[in-house]
C-alpha cells in the first residue's frame, strides 16, 4: 500500500524576467514547511517551477532575436539558481514546456471538449497583455489593469470557452463544506462574494499567440497561458486523462498550495472548477499571502523596484534573509521591505540575541565542561518548560503562522539571555563552581532545542549550532563540540547604506 505524501505546491513563476525577493517569498515559505515536516519524518513532495508560454514571452524573445524556448531555458535556469542560493530543497521543478506537461494539457483539453465543458465561440473584450488575462470593465481601476495599472486593449477573436458558470453552485458548496480550503479566512470572503455575484464562462485559447500548447483537434488555437499553467500541479504529480503516472495516487491531492494574493482568484475559483470538470479531487488548502512592497508599491521588475536577493545573501548570508522575511511581517499580510529594517533585525535579533548568547555559552562550556557536552539534565525547570513549547511551535509552522513560531523561539532566546545575565556564570566559576556545571548543562540542552526549532527557517545556522553542540553524532555525554565561526558577525554602521534596490 502506497503512503500518501504531503504535497506542497507553489505557483509557476513567469519567465518574463529574472527572479527577485518577491518571487522567492512563496517558495521559501514552502521550503520552511517542507523542512519542518521532513524533520518529523513526514514524507513530503515539494513542487515548484516556471510558466513559459504566452504572448509576452513570444514578444520578449522576438525583441532579443532568439527563439522563445531559448529565452525560457535561460530564465528558468535563473530561478533554479536563485533557489539554490536560498537553500531551497524542492523535489520537483516543472516547466510548462516539459513534454509530459504539454501532453497532459492537450489530453485535458480534448477530454473537456468531449464532455462539453469546453466549447468553441468568439470573444470580444478587454485584455491585459502583462497579466495575459481578460477583465470585465467593472474590474478595471481607472480603466487600467487592476494588477499592473497599465491600459488594457480591446481583443476580438475566435476562442474556446470553459464553462466556469456551470460550477458556481458546486464551488460555493465546497467552500462551505471545507472552510479551510480558501485561506487565510480574511482573504476568503472576497472570493466567495465573487462567486456569489455570478460566474461567466472564460476564454481559454488564443489564435493570435503561436508560443503555447496547441489544441490537438484544432491546431490554429493555442491553450490560454493561465489554463495551461493551472494544470501543472496535477500534471507534475503524474496526472493525464489518458493514464495517470505511477506516483499520482501517492501525491494527489495537493495538501497546501501557496500563492500570492494577486492570483488567488485563479487558484481559488478557476483551478478548482477545472478539477471538478475533470473529476479530480480538489486540493485541501489554497493559501494566499501578501506582497513585499517597496515604498508601498509591489516589488516588481516591470515597476522597476526590486531587491536582488543574491546581493543581500552575499553581504548578510542566506539565513539572515530567510529569517527576516518571516519574522518582520506575519505571513499572509503585506510588508514593506527596507534594508534599514533588515539591518536592525540582523544586528538586534541575530547578532546580539542569538549569536551573542550562543558564543558566550559555548565559550563557557568549552572552558568549564572540559570540552564535553553534558547529559540531558534531570529536573531542570527551564529545559522542561522550553521543551513544552515544541508542540505549539510545530503547530504554528504547520498552520503557516511562521511569524508566531519565530516570535515564540525568540522568547526562548530572550529567556536564556536573561538567565545568563541573572546567574552570571563567570562569577559562579569563582564563587560556586558546583552550581556552574548544572547551569551550563541546562543552557547547552536549551540551545539544542533552539537549534532544532530554527532549522526549517535557518538550516545553515542550525547545522553550525548542532555541530558545536555535538548533535547528530551523539546526543549523550562525551560529545566534543566543534569550533565554528560566529553565527552572525555584527555589521558596522558604515555598511548601513541600502544597496541593490533598483528604481527607475
Amino acid at each position: 500500500m502506497n503512503t500518501k505524501k504531503y504535497y506542497i505546491t507553489t505557483p509557476l513563476y513567469y519567465v518574463n524576467d529574472k527572479p527577485h525577493i518577491g518571487h522567492a517569498y512563496t517558495t521559501l515559505a514552502a521550503d520552511v514547511l517542507a523542512r519542518h515536516l521532513r524533520s518529523r519524518d513526514i514524507p513530503v513532495h515539494f513542487q515548484t517551477g516556471t510558466d513559459e508560454h504566452g504572448s509576452n514571452i513570444e514578444k520578449i524573445a522576438r525583441e532579443k532575436g532568439i527563439e522563445p524556448k531559448a529565452w525560457c531555458d535561460g530564465i528558468s535556469a535563473d530561478f533554479r539558481g536563485l533557489w539554490k542560493t536560498l537553500n531551497i530543497k524542492y523535489d520537483h521543478f516543472i516547466r510548462t514546456t516539459d513534454p509530459a506537461h504539454e501532453a497532459g494539457v492537450q489530453a485535458v483539453f480534448e477530454k473537456l471538449i468531449k464532455s462539453g465543458d469546453v466549447y468553441l465561440g468568439s470573444y470580444d473584450g478587454l485584455y491585459c497583455r502583462s497579466c495575459e488575462a481578460f477583465y470585465d470593465e467593472s474590474e478595471l481601476k481607472e480603466k487600467n489593469c487592476p494588477v499592473h495599472g497599465k491600459p488594457v486593449e480591446h481583443v476580438s477573436e475566435e476562442t474556446y470557452f470553459f464553462k466556469l458558470s456551470k460550477y458556481e453552485k458546486a464551488l460555493l458548496e465546497h467552500y462551505e463544506k471545507h472552510p479551510g480550503f480558501l485561506s487565510p479566512r480574511y482573504r476568503a470572503q472576497e472570493l466567495i462574494n465573487f462567486v456569489k455575484s455570478g460566474l461567466k464562462d472564460i476564454s481559454i485559447s488564443r489564435t493570435k499567440v503561436a508560443w503555447g500548447v496547441q489544441v490537438k483537434s484544432n491546431p490554429k488555437h493555442t491553450v490560454y497561458v493561465w489554463f495551461d499553467a493551472l494544470l501543472n500541479y496535477a500534471t507534475g504529480a503524474g496526472y493525464n486523462p489518458d493514464g495517470a503516472g505511477p506516483d499520482f495516487d501517492t501525491l494527489w491531492p495537493a495538501d497546501v498550495h501557496l500563492v500570492g494574493k494577486e492570483i488567488f482568484r485563479f487558484h481559488g475559483v478557476i483551478w478548482p472548477a477545472m478539477l471538478m470538470a475533470l473529476g479530480v479531487e480538489l486540493p485541501r488548502k489554497v493559501y494566499a499571502h501578501g506582497w513585499w512592497t517597496i515604498n508601498g508599491d509591489k516589488m516588481s521588475k516591470s515597476r522597476g523596484n526590486f531587491i536582488k536577493a543574491e546581493d543581500v545573501v552575499q553581504e548578510y548570508g542566506v539565513d539572515a534573509l530567510r529569517y527576516f522575511i518571516f519574522r518582520e511581517v506575519p505571513f499572509g499580510q503585506d510588508g514593506d521591505f527596507s534594508m534599514e529594517a533588515f539591518k536592525r533585525r540582523y544586528n538586534a535579533d541575530l547578532a546580539n540575541d542569538l549569536g551573542n548568547l550562543f558564543s558566550r555559552l559555548m565559550n563557557m562550556a568549552a572552558k568549564y565542561l572540559e570540552h564535553r557536552m553534558p547529559e540531558k539534565p534531570e529536573g531542570s525547570e527551564i529545559f522542561s518548560e522550553l521543551s513544552s513549547w515544541t508542540p505549539g511551535i510545530q503547530r504554528s509552522i504547520e498552520e503557516l503562522q511562521f511569524g508566531d513560531a519565530l516570535e515564540r523561539i525568540w522568547q526562548a532566546v530572550s529567556r536564556l539571555n536573561r538567565l545568563v545575565d541573572e546567574r552570571k556564570p563567570w562569577e559562579l566559576a569563582k564563587k560556586d563552581p558546583a552550581a556552574l556545571k548544572p547551569f551550563l548543562n541546562e543552557m547547552v540542552w536549551c540551545l539544542r532545542l533552539i537549534a532544532g526549532w530554527i532549522d526549517p527557517f535557518m538550516p545553515d545556522t542550525a547545522s553550525k549550532m548542532q555541530l558545536q553542540l555535538g548533535v547528530g553524532k551523539t546526543q549523550t555525554a562525551g560529545a566534543e563540540p566543534q569550533k565554528v565561526p560566529p553565527l552572525f558577525p555584527r555589521k558596522q554602521e558604515e555598511k548601513d547604506k541600502p544597496k541593490d534596490i533598483r528604481t527607475n
